[in-house]
């Protein structure tokens, strides 16, 4: 495996692998990987002939310093892990060289769907986002960007402004990939005692039983109920969502047309988890 620091390095070997013709799959993170990443990884090994993986904690994307500083940060086991998962090309960019002094602001009308949910409660979150993974785009310019449902609102956004800027990278979206009993894989699970990742369990079990019980509850009533079970010691409840995916406007009867997914946000012993499930 490759490893790049800089933008400059990275874009001349890259620009010979596209002249030759070679399909360029892209993998952005911020580090700390796990079986999800990985699972990104060996999609795009499946369908590009060389993918890239990015390490790089964006500090624009944190609204909380305490969360920037804690955020977990282990480059020698996730350059073990890309390598045993057979991914060509590690850039792993220092802050100078995402954000140099003269980089133009991305401007972007993200209609709304940056002010509900996770942007309602992280203020700032999205743009970040946004500017990052235009950056980390237009630095790699790869054919695929693949990214997990676990993050339903950033891939949403991030599609959007493909769409929006006519950029040439086709979005793949690939399933959450979930611990044994059923919790969603994030780096900050590491955070989790192992009573608490066992009692975290509860997230996806509610989220489950909203979807099984969607016949006999209006969308309103059932976000409020799981909202409810959440919400009790030794959880605390940030929001619980039912929306339509591509608007991220609230459901607020099964009759409307189009597909839903349930989301939510829910703190235990510190750490911020989020989950989704989509609603057939």
């Amino acid at each position: 495996m490759l490893i790049f620091r800089s933008v400059s390095e990275i874009q001349t070997w890259l620009s010979i692998q596209k002249n030759d013709s070679r399909s360029i799959g892209f993998v952005p993170t911020m580090g700390a990987l796990h079986s999800g990443h990985i699972s990104l990884i060996a999609q795009s090994n499946l369908e590009s002939e060389i993918t890239v993986c990015s390490i790089f904690v964006n500090p624009t994307q944190f609204n909380d310093a305490s969360d920037l500083e804690k955020y977990p940060r282990t480059l020698q086991a996730d350059s073990f892990l890309l390598s045993k998962a057979r991914c060509a090309v590690l850039f792993y960019p220092s802050v100078a060289e995402i954000y140099p002094t003269d980089l133009p602001e991305v401007i972007l009308d993200l209609d709304g769907l940056d002010q509900v949910m996770e942007g309602e409660h992280r203020p700032g979150h999205f743009k970040g986002v946004v500017q990052v993974v235009h950056r980390l785009l237009d630095i790699v310019q790869p054919h695929r960007l693949y990214m997990g449902q676990k993050d339903f609102q950033q891939f949403t956004i991030i599609g959007h402004m493909i769409k929006k800027l006519n950029m040439s990278t086709q979005l793949v979206v690939c399933a959450t990939s979930r611990e044994p009993h059923g919790l969603a894989m994030s780096s900050r699970n590491v955070r989790l005692s192992s009573v608490g990742r066992m009692q975290a369990a509860l997230i996806y079990t509610t989220l489950m039983h909203a979807v099984e019980s969607r016949h006999r509850e209006q969308p309103e009533a059932l976000s409020t109920s799981c909202f409810e079970v959440l919400n009790q010691d030794p959880f605390k409840a940030e929001y619980v969502q039912i929306v339509h995916i591509e608007s991220l406007k609230s459901v607020t009867s099964w009759k409307e047309p189009g597909q839903k997914a349930i989301c939510a946000a829910v703190w235990l012993e510190g750490v911020r988890l989020i989950d989704n499930i989509l609603i057939p």
